[in-house]
Order: structure tokens, then C-alpha cells, then sequence
């Protein structure tokens, strides 16, 4: 028995039917991944970051920004260079504190370890140090910074 024209291309017509409702699926779902792909690359494209330094050594710390309404964003200083980098921050004027790192080894006076201290140490050469105490408190800190969209280099230098 042979198969008429008119019967396969009918059934080619009814296999395309029943594909079709998925490729407006199809076609959503790779609009989201694209969306969420755009929205990682933003959030690095938004970036402060810069060096915590005390008499020219690294501080070994946490850096942090706190905003008017009380909003707080934070990152760890890199122990060996002082380093740090905060991700995607708001824009808008910020306090900024530098709190000791806990379980930080860090050098001090006569490269004995120490914490937070209320004067600035005597760095050691390639130590890492703690901050003042008068940073690691916004009542205390004199530091301010204005944070804007993109990225942005801010050196923390700490006497």
C-alpha cells in the first residue's frame, strides 16, 4: 500500500504543532540564563577596591563599609599586601572601619604577635599589622569614602 502526498504531509504538519508550545519555552529559559550570566558580570563590574596600610606595612583586617541607613559590606584584607576588594556596593556615602582579623598572626612591636592595639605598632618589615583601635569603630573612625558605580581604587592609609 503506498502512502498518498496528502497524508505525510499532514503528518509533518502535526509533528510541528506539537513542538511548537515548546519553543516559546525553549526560548524564555535561554533569555534567563542570558539575564543571570548579565547580572554576575555587573556585580563585577561594580567594585572598590584598594590597599590597608599602617606605616607602609599590611594591615590584617576586614574592612568594612557602613552606609547612613546602617547597611553594612565587608571584605578581608589579603594578610600579605593588605589588599581588598568589596563587590557591587552601593552608591552613596560610606563610614569605613578596619577591624582586626580573627585569628589573624600578625606582627607588632619587636615582631611579638599582637591584636588590636591602641597605638600604632612599629610595623616589621613584610608583617602584616593590626589596625589602631581609634579605626575599628565607626564613632571613632575618621574615615570616609564616597562610593560610585564602576569600579574604583581607594588606599586606606592608616597612621
Amino acid at each position: 500500500m503506498s502512502l498518498t502526498p496528502t497524508h505525510s504531509h499532514s503528518r509533518g504538519s502535526g509533528s510541528a504543532r506539537r513542538i511548537s508550545p515548546l519553543v516559546p519555552l525553549v526560548f524564555a529559559l535561554a533569555c534567563l540564563a542570558g539575564l543571570g550570566g548579565c547580572k554576575k558580570k555587573d556585580a563585577a563590574d561594580n567594585a572598590v577596591s584598594g590597599k590597608v596600610t599602617l606605616k607602609g606595612a599590611p594591615v590584617a583586617g576586614i574592612v568594612t563599609f557602613i552606609y547612613a541607613d546602617g547597611k553594612e559590606v565587608n571584605s578581608p584584607t589579603n594578610q600579605a599586601d593588605g589588599t581588598y576588594t568589596i563587590f557591587n556596593p552601593a552608591p552613596g556615602e560610606v563610614k569605613i572601619v578596619v577591624k582586626a582579623m580573627p585569628g589573624a598572626v600578625v606582627g607588632g612591636p619587636k615582631g611579638k604577635e599582637s591584636g588590636v592595639v591602641k597605638d600604632a605598632p612599629t610595623p616589621d618589615a613584610g608583617k602584616a599589622v593590626p589596625p589602631p583601635q581609634r579605626y575599628t569603630n565607626a564613632s571613632s573612625s575618621p574615615l570616609k569614602y564616597e562610593v560610585k558605580a564602576g569600579k574604583h581604587t581607594h588606599d586606606i592609609p592608616l597612621d
